[in-house]
């Protein structure tokens, strides 16, 4: 019985070690060498303190911010408790808060009105950032024309021009807004 055990256990020693700590470290090492902004969570620094990152929304409420899409991650946007909410097309809880997303408002774009899967996307279509000038202007005191340039400077296109859609980080929008004083 032992002659059969001692075997199993080696093998299973030895891949645990391999697989569960050796090719970690050297993907996290790898990972470090050839991309590490990346792979240090895309953070984004002012003034020696970091404000946030280029991957994961955040809340930003007033008038003078580009606001980002709604989001069901916990309490605001909450990297811990993200997910989307599984509610399917015929849902009336997902009807009532498009719905409440879209009062008083006509001609939004898709992405102003509903989250994102993860509810954590930090990005905005164009369209919905467009929406949103009028607003961020009177609030800031510049002029739509500026506000447009600002937006404009920030689309990003699609990821190897062919995946995805146009789309404008809001974290950098907004922090490229607060430097145009």
């Amino acid at each position: 019985m032992i002659a059969l055990l001692r075997p199993a256990l080696v093998f299973l020693g030895g891949f645990t070690l391999i697989l569960g700590l050796a090719v970690p470290l050297a993907f996290t090492a790898l990972a470090q060498l050839v991309f590490p902004h990346q792979a240090n969570g895309s953070l984004i620094e002012r003034n020696a303190r970091v404000v946030g990152s280029e991957l994961l929304a955040q809340g930003f409420e007033g008038p003078g911010y580009f606001h980002p899409r709604a989001s069901n991650a916990g309490q605001g946007y909450d990297g811990g408790a993200s997910g989307a909410t599984n509610l399917g097309p015929t849902s009336a809880a997902l009807l009532e808060a498009v719905t409440g997303r879209l009062e008083g408002r006509r001609g939004v774009a898709a992405d102003a009105a509903t989250a994102s899967g993860s509810g954590l996307d930090p990005h905005i279509s164009p369209e919905n950032a467009m929406a949103q000038i009028p607003r961020i202007a009177a609030a800031r005191g510049l002029t739509p024309q500026r506000v447009l340039g600002l937006m404009e400077q920030h689309i990003e296109g699609r990821t190897f021009g062919v995946l995805g859609e146009a789309r404008v980080n809001v974290l950098k929008l907004n922090l490229a807004l607060d430097g145009a004083r």
